[in-house]
């Protein structure tokens, strides 16, 4: 892996500024501080965690580059599936991290084309400085009428109707870590030592020692395949997120969009040390505790453990497939061959970006799509059309 660049002098006093807090945290926990703290304050403590501290974190000029900022054509595609749900339910969409704003723009610009545009955009966004950006993005790039449907909330809504909607969200949320050990489960923590932050260990509460047997037991494969020493997550968050969502929403669709997998896979044995990832200016690197603040930190998201939620709030699993299969069902190549013709160097990045979104190198199956619905009529959606893989949910 080749060197991180190296961060300015601003970031620099970003970052050290949040090693006090977290220095603090550690001693406050008697000197082993659970994983899941430290990622929800180095990616959210306010004024200083990575999504809250100002600083670009999307796009070319970012860290990293999310599906909307490849090619309009994504929202496009997402925008067909939407079409459909809205014959039969309300035309509004609840999406949460909104990014730049970019899915917002293109989802409303394509639903107006297709005459369904939604009644209400309401955007659920944790950090003010996003917010502010989405707001500048969607004010520059809509027309007035649409632009004035957008809303930013500060709050859940007690009920949800219409489409929920999240790309890229659940992996942004805090996991706690685990590490099986001889038949004994520990909880991974962070600890420091001469103002170093290092990994630590200690023995599971009984309700993390049973949650993680659980989600053993439910990748079906036997413990004894785990070995004597087995690290992953536990995405307890996300998991909660789905099932509060889940329980508010009335009549309508969640469709989530992330990178992950069903239990079996993302807990298979040979899996031996988690998907623990972080990203800094287009660079992945596995040491969350370099430069807190200035990296993204993420892990794949247990799509079987997000479907338990849902079913146990009583929601209908409406399909689960890859993101190469679902763009392709909602018509990314009719999308792009109706576009109006370019450039020969704008076709070629189309062409290119459609690729990064399909490839199965690139983000075609590593990103999952998954709906649930509740109330929304006998339709399959069009977007699992292709290849439906719900059955390896179970």
């Amino acid at each position: 892996m080749s060197p991180l660049p190296e961060p300015d002098a601003d970031q620099i006093a970003l970052s050290r500024a949040l090693m006090d807090v977290l220095r603090d945290q550690i001693a406050q926990a008697g000197g082993a501080l659970p994983f899941d703290r430290y990622m929800q304050t180095a990616l959210y403590e306010p004024g200083l965690g990575y999504y809250v501290a100002g600083q670009r974190r999307f796009g070319a000029a970012g860290d990293f580059v999310t599906a909307p900022e490849l090619s309009p054509l994504f929202g496009r595609c997402l925008a067909t599936q939407l079409a459909q749900w809205f014959d039969t339910v309300a035309p509004v969409i609840w999406e949460f991290g909104a990014g730049t704003g970019a899915l917002a723009a293109q989802l409303l610009t394509a639903l107006s084309e297709a005459g369904c545009p939604p009644e209400r955009y309401a955007v659920i966004e944790v950090s003010g400085d996003l917010r502010c950006r989405q707001q500048q993005w969607l004010e520059a790039r809509l027309p007035l009428h649409l632009y004035e449907r957008v809303e930013w909330l500060d709050r859940l809504p007690d009920t949800l109707e219409g489409v929920v909607l999240g790309n890229e969200v659940l992996d942004a949320m805090p996991v706690r870590l685990f590490e099986w050990s001889d038949e004994r489960v520990y909880e991974r923590c962070v600890t420091a030592r001469d103002g170093r932050f290092e990994w630590g260990r200690q023995a599971a509460d009984p309700h993390f020692d049973r949650a993680v047997r659980r989600r053993l037991e439910a990748s079906a494969w036997p413990l004894e395949a785990f070995g004597r020493c087995y690290r992953s997550e536990l995405g307890e968050q996300a998991a909660q997120w789905v099932r509060t969502i889940g329980e508010r929403l009335t009549r309508g669709a969640m469709l989530l969009i992330d990178y992950g997998f069903p239990a079996r896979e993302l807990y298979h044995p040979q899996r031996e040390q988690g998907s623990l990832i972080c990203h800094y200016r287009h660079r992945t690197h596995h040491d969350p505790f370099w430069w807190p603040g200035l990296s993204d930190i993420t892990a794949h998201v247990d799509f079987s453990a997000l479907h338990d939620q849902a079913r146990a709030c009583g929601l209908d699993l409406l399909g689960y497939t890859s993101q190469a299969h679902f763009l392709l069902g909602c018509g990314l190549l009719e999308h792009f061959a109706a576009e109006t013709p370019g450039s020969v160097l704008e076709r070629a990045r189309q062409a290119q970006a459609i690729q990064q979104l399909v490839s199965e190198a690139e983000m075609g199956e590593l990103f999952k799509v998954i709906a649930w619905g509740r109330g929304i009529g006998e339709d399959s959606p069009i977007g699992f059309s292709q290849r439906d893989r719900s059955a390896s949910l179970d």
